[in-house]
Order: C-alpha cells, then sequence, then structure tokens
C-alpha cells in the first residue's frame, strides 16, 4: 500500500511521497485560479470548482476565498452555500448533504497529527472523514474536527469547535461544542429568537 492508498484508508501516511505533494499542488493551483476571478465570473467560477471537487450537486456557491488540501475528497449533495474564507482539510472523505450552509471563517479540518512530539516530528499524520447531514447551517468561524458526523437539521452557533457527533435536529454551541436543545415545529414560526415572522410569510410557509 503506498502513502496516497494509505491515506485515503485513513491510516498514518507521509504526505511527501507517492504524488501527493503535486496532488497538493495542483489544487492549490486552482483555488488560486478560483479565488483569483472577478466576483461576477460566475460560470468560470463554477467550472474552476467542477475541476477541483470531487461529486457534487447543482446549486454549489462558495464565496472566495477558498481553500482546500486535495478537493476530490470533498462532495456535496447540492444547493451548498459557503460565505468567506472557507478552509477544507480533504486528507480524509468530507461528506456535504443538501441545503447547507456555512457562515463565513468555517474550518473543516480532516487531518490530525500524533500528540507524543517524539511521533509526530516523524512526518506521519492521518485523516478522519467527517460527514454534515442535510439542512444544516453552521455560524461564523465554526471548527469541525476530524471524524465528526452532524446529523440533519443541526444549527452550529458561532465561534463552536466540534470534537463529537452531533444529532440531528439539534442546536449546539460552544467549545467544546454541545447540545443545548432540540429544534421544535414550533421554531418554524421564528426567524431569530422570539421574534415571529410576519402574519403574509407565515401564510407563506404553510403555517398557521
Amino acid at each position: 500500500m503506498n502513502q496516497k492508498e494509505r491515506m485515503l484508508a485513513e491510516l498514518p501516511y507521509k504526505p511527501w511521497l507517492d504524488g501527493l505533494e503535486e496532488e497538493r499542488i495542483r489544487a492549490k493551483m486552482l483555488c488560486y485560479r478560483f479565488n483569483q476571478l472577478p466576483p461576477d465570473h460566475f460560470d468560470e467560477r463554477d467550472a474552476v470548482l467542477k475541476e477541483l471537487l470531487g461529486p457534487c450537486g447543482e446549486g454549489i456557491c462558495i464565496e472566495q476565498p477558498f481553500h482546500c488540501d486535495y478537493g476530490y475528497n470533498i462532495e456535496i449533495a447540492g444547493n451548498f452555500f459557503s460565505n468567506y474564507n472557507l478552509t477544507i482539510l480533504d486528507i480524509a472523505k468530507v461528506k456535504i448533504g443538501r441545503n447547507v450552509q456555512f457562515a463565513p471563517n468555517v474550518g473543516i479540518y480532516t487531518a490530525g497529527h500524533p500528540i507524543h512530539a517524539a511521533s509526530r516530528d516523524s512526518g506521519y499524520e492521518y485523516g478522519r472523514a467527517i460527514t454534515i447531514g442535510d439542512s444544516v447551517w453552521l455560524g461564523a468561524g465554526v471548527i469541525v474536527c476530524p471524524g465528526v458526523v452532524i446529523g440533519d437539521n443541526v444549527v452550529i452557533g458561532a465561534g463552536s469547535v466540534v470534537t463529537r457527533d452531533i444529532p440531528s435536529n439539534s442546536v449546539a454551541v460552544g467549545n467544546p461544542c454541545r447540545v443545548i436543545r432540540k429544534i421544535t415545529e414550533e421554531d418554524r414560526r421564528y426567524y431569530c429568537g422570539h421574534m415571529e415572522f410576519e402574519p403574509d410569510i407565515l401564510r407563506e410557509l404553510g403555517i398557521n
């Protein structure tokens, strides 16, 4: 098993061997092209993302700048929006569901290093896959750590550091991030805290 195969198998690997350095340079060049495009060149931006990322559905919008390690390990189901300064270290697979939104400065980090200095100095590192479900909103500055699974219909508060799995239909905040409450049907009525939508919008949303 070569070092790329070890990386993809989530085993310790050396990132400068077996073509991995060249693959990272390719991703950096594509990120550079994407980040330098004028903001109104929508078709060109979409084309670069399609060349850079793994399998993705329609409706992928990532504001510049964006950075990643390999690109091909990122899969997005569709209808995705990320605000400025998204960084994804996709040493391992990153799977993102449909209707997901990221606020500015979100970091998705599958990469890790040994705790002991002697082991870390050897150059070995590893990755653990991250999965984010459907209809998830990550607030500004959220960090998602290696191996985390975030369920469907989850809201993660700004500045949170997600070190463990978060169940579906939850609001979670903090460092380390913890569930503070479940999301209920009553939450449909409100756009911010206890501020209720106007009656015409409630009707539009099908809420009595």
